[in-house]
């Protein structure tokens, strides 16, 4: 389940945002991200094991923090992963046309990314559930996908050398690293997913706690072998090109490796693994929604759930319009920087809760959720303040809303 949720967008796309950044170094970027993101998963852990309710960070706040910061979370939450989710759209439209060799423009990759949306948010709000065993298939052919592509190329640069890897730092030294290290943070995030699983599996404070770090080592692994391979074929500015153009840096690689066959299972991969994101997001982001109107933080009219279809109907279908309209914008780059922002952010909340733990109710010593707090505010400090500012702006305007809704049914 892990794995599932790890190996996305990030492998696919975001290995080029963060090599723009980092150039060469985007493996050390990559362990830094893990570092923080293996901190994060424990601190996430402990808290689903002492709360098992749906809503993630938070409802655990509300138990242990102001419940400003709980809005808070809630809302970094929603911005974070639906941005994730209208970057994982747009990276699908882009590997599906690679896939059928067509070179759409701009804006029909987004409206092919807009229409994946709508049909997912579709699926969702008429009660589908992603299966374990759907999940299982996915990997499978995620990771065939990304191990040929890394064990063929691997033998070809091998055998053939590349002078892509020198110079290893990007011009500006370590600041480059550390902001490629807070756009990869985002592609280890799935591991939240397993934190929340601890009424599902036998004996939680044992399994949960080592599946996380098992995922996070395992999605290092890969990411890097296939970090190491798409460095070597083209370079770091050319998958940033490849990924502003088509969102598709990746099968760029392969094209320039003259692997034809292992492009078009790439593509194959890439569309599956985003897929199953799309629809793993659509289905948690309406769960948090439906969390936060029952408190009130979100429309009331939000938490109604279908029952038939034991679908939050309403809180699905905001959820894909938001999504939508953020594929809209077309740029991959812009989505996936905010999601980092925000994500980051909302994990900070996430260890600062952890924090605020007794200490019979902590399975882990202080210093991990006290590192991951560190971690995600120093990565933060990198990424673009235009940003920050529109995070935090719409943060403060969400905060903002259940006060005005409060006044407006008190003027009428």
């Amino acid at each position: 389940m892990g794995l599932g949720s790890v190996l996305g967008t990030g492998i696919f796309v975001s290995i080029g945002l963060a090599a723009e950044v980092a150039g060469s170094a985007v493996m050390a970027a990559l362990g830094i991200a893990a570092g923080v993101a293996a901190l994060n998963g424990l601190s996430s852990a402990q808290l689903a094991a002492l709360h098992p309710v749906s809503g993630g960070t938070y409802e655990y706040a509300h138990h242990h923090l102001p419940a400003a910061l709980a809005r808070l979370a809630g809302w970094m939450f929603l911005f974070a992963k639906t941005a994730s989710a209208a970057t994982a759209a747009l990276g699908l439209a882009g590997y599906l046309a690679a896939g059928v060799g067509a070179e759409p423009s701009a804006g029909a990759r987004s409206g092919l990314a807009v229409a994946v949306v709508l049909a997912v948010t579709g699926l969702v709000a008429g009660g589908i559930e992603r299966s374990s065993r759907v999940n299982a298939a996915i990997v499978a052919v995620t990771l065939a996908a990304l191990l040929g592509f890394a064990g063929a190329g691997a033998a070809r640069l091998l055998g053939e050398g590349s002078p892509h890897f020198v110079p290893w730092l990007p011009a500006d030294g370590a600041r480059g690293v550390l902001h490629g290290a807070a756009l990869l943070f985002v592609a280890y995030t799935g591991y939240g997913r397993v934190a929340t699983l601890g009424e599902e599996v036998r004996d939680p404070a044992r399994s949960i706690p080592r599946a996380i770090v098992w995922t996070v080592v395992a999605s290092l692994a890969v990411y890097a072998a296939v970090a190491t391979v798409a460095v070597g074929a083209v370079g770091p500015q050319a998958l940033a090109q490849a990924t502003r153009a088509r969102g598709a840096p990746l099968e760029a690689a392969a094209q320039a490796l003259g692997m034809g066959g292992v492009a078009r299972l790439l593509a194959a991969g890439a569309v599956t693994a985003m897929l199953g994101v799309l629809l793993n997001l659509v289905l948690g982001l309406s769960r948090v929604a439906l969390a936060m109107a029952r408190r009130g933080d979100l429309p009331r009219a939000l938490a109604a759930v279908d029952p038939r279809r034991s679908s939050p109907r309403r809180a699905v279908l905001l959820i894909g319009a938001a999504i939508a309209a953020l594929a809209g914008v077309g740029s991959v780059r812009a989505t996936w920087s905010f999601s980092a922002f925000t994500v980051l952010v909302y994990y900070a909340i996430t260890n600062l809760t952890a924090l605020r733990l007794a200490p019979v109710q902590r399975r882990f010593p202080a210093w991990v959720p006290a590192g991951g707090l560190a971690g995600c505010l120093g990565l933060a400090l990198w990424i673009e303040r235009e940003f920050w500012w529109t995070g935090l702006g719409l943060a403060v305007a969400g905060l903002a809303l259940p006060a005005a809704a409060r006044a407006l049914r008190r003027g009428r």
